[in-house]
């Protein structure tokens, strides 16, 4: 291969290289140390009630922007707040667990049922056998068997 002015270089042009030299490649000089993540706050229910209070309270333009920007707040939270302190009192403003709300625990009405229900199940299941033992005697002797006009198939 000749390298006449007419070919195209095949080295890099001036000022570039095939790799970027200023920037490191993957993982090759990163931080190894585990950067914590953000974390949730979390208010409590005295303070969410201050809060309300101090702004309910406040005259003059602009005192509730002030008091949101002093604690770093948003207009959104404050209005929430209100709503749960209107709707359920300072109860209300406590905090809630996040997530599927737990399976309600049965009452003492349920738990009966469930156990004569279970009962119930196992003296039918009883009934059911004494009653195929009483065909297969009656098959074995030769007994015809009454009907009284009720199917068998009827659950």
């Amino acid at each position: 291969m000749s390298n006449s002015p007419t070919e195209p270089s095949r080295a890099p042009r001036e000022g570039r290289s095939e790799r970027s030299v200023d920037r490191p490649s993957r993982g090759a000089d990163a931080e190894p140390e585990v950067v914590a993540g953000p974390k949730r706050r979390q208010f409590s229910a005295e303070y969410k009630a201050r809060i309300v209070a101090e702004a309910d309270a406040s005259k003059g333009q602009g005192a509730t922007g002030a008091l949101l920007r002093r604690e770093g707040l948003y207009s959104s939270l404050l209005t929430a707040w209100r709503r749960e302190l209107r709707a359920h009192g300072v109860e209300g403003l406590a905090a809630k667990r996040r997530g599927p709300s737990p399976a309600p625990k049965p009452s003492a009405r349920e738990i009966e049922l469930e156990r004569r229900a279970r009962k119930l199940e196992k003296e039918l299941a009883k009934a059911k056998l004494i009653i195929e033992f009483q065909k297969k005697a009656h098959e074995l002797l030769g007994i015809p068997l009454k009907h009284h006009g009720l199917d068998e198939d009827d659950s």
